[in-house]
């Protein structure tokens, strides 16, 4: 008999559910979430599993990695599938999850998710940290403007480089504003070198990968960008078709149909949102400040004319990543199209 197991993994202990064929429970138990204690646990058991399953999490792909190379047939299931599997359960627990994620595996009700590969995690864990040293570099100059504001003080729109230079400006004639912006301007000057840091490291990973490089000859994609793509879809042949990649980011509309209602609204904003942004930067730039003429550019514009730019910038963000996928598949260049023969001329 095939037997079903489901970890609810926590962060620092597992509760573990195994059940058979027919969806009795055979053993639950508990275990420290770390890959040799659920190793040493299912090992204990000494069950044939047909499959395990856990959420996709943060240290999914840890655990999944350590119990694939141990023999285990793990996989990690869609999180808001499980979710909505489990709600009908009066009483949420880690055993009843446990126990539900168990019976999903079972039955099959699931959608796999793919753990990506080490190299693609260590870039994507690279730009969120940047990006997180980005964000707080903001917050900080925004309190030192708010502070200033106080005093009816306004920086303006310096250069990042000279905002600590007007804010001494500013502060000069007040003591009490000197010994309050200074420590706030060390923090700034030392997240703005952190964030320098974290930039070039980014770039020596562009520089030395040979897919980034072939990304960014399209219009408007620059090394950040390519990095996010190469380490969102780490594998291009888990799509099947190039226009899939664009529902998995979340740049497609949803769609509601029920008897007589049916609305397509916003777009869906599932996925990697780290991607999406800057595939959605990178149309902005392709629509408003690439100069050389291209299909792709003509074809957003004349979506922006209809539609509006916001709209045209989601559309040419979506063909992007069609176009990028496109690329990395064939091998190929990316195609400018035929000019206009008055442009030609």
């Amino acid at each position: 008999m095939s037997y079903y197991a489901g970890l609810d993994v926590s962060l620092e202990e597992t509760a573990i559910c195994i059940v058979d064929g027919t969806g009795a429970i055979v053993r639950e138990l508990r275990a420290a979430s770390d890959p040799e204690s659920l190793i040493s646990a299912l090992n204990v058991v000494d069950l044939p599993m047909e499959r395990i399953g856990l959420e996709a999490c943060s240290q999914s792909a840890w655990l999944h990695q350590g119990l694939t190379r141990a023999g285990f047939p793990a996989l990690c299931i869609e999180t808001r599938q499980a979710k909505a599997a489990m709600g009908a359960m009066p009483n949420k627990t880690d055993r009843n999850d446990a126990r539900g994620l168990a019976q999903i595996i079972r039955t099959g009700w699931y959608r796999q998710v793919h753990v990506k590969s080490v190299p693609s995690r260590m870039a994507r864990s690279l730009l969120v940290a940047r990006r997180t040293v980005l964000c707080k570099l903001r917050d900080m100059e925004n309190a030192v403007r708010a502070v200033l504001r106080e005093s009816g003080l306004k920086v303006g729109s310096p250069g990042r480089k000279l905002f600590s230079a007007r804010v001494r400006e500013l502060a000069d004639a007040d003591p009490t504003l000197t010994d309050i912006t200074e420590p706030l301007l060390a923090i700034i000057a030392t997240m703005y070198r952190e964030l320098e840091r974290l930039t070039r490291r980014a770039l020596e990973s562009v520089r030395v990968e040979p897919i980034c490089r072939q990304l960014m000859t399209v219009p408007g994609v620059g090394p950040l960008t390519a990095l996010a793509f190469r380490a969102t879809v780490d594998q291009p042949e888990r799509f099947r078709r190039s226009r899939d990649v664009g529902a998995h980011l979340g740049l497609t509309p949803r769609r509601y149909q029920s008897g007589e209602t049916d609305v397509q609204g916003r777009v869906s904003r599932c996925g990697d949102e780290l991607a999406r942004t800057l595939l959605y930067e990178a149309a902005h730039t392709l629509l408003t400040r690439c100069k050389k003429w291209s299909a792709l550019k003509a074809w957003g514009m004349n979506v922006a004319k209809r539609r509006g730019m916001a709209k045209a910038r989601v559309a040419v963000a979506r063909k992007l990543a069609v176009i990028m996928h496109r690329m990395w598949c064939d091998h190929s260049e990316f195609r400018w199209g035929k000019a206009p023969a008055c442009h030609a001329a």
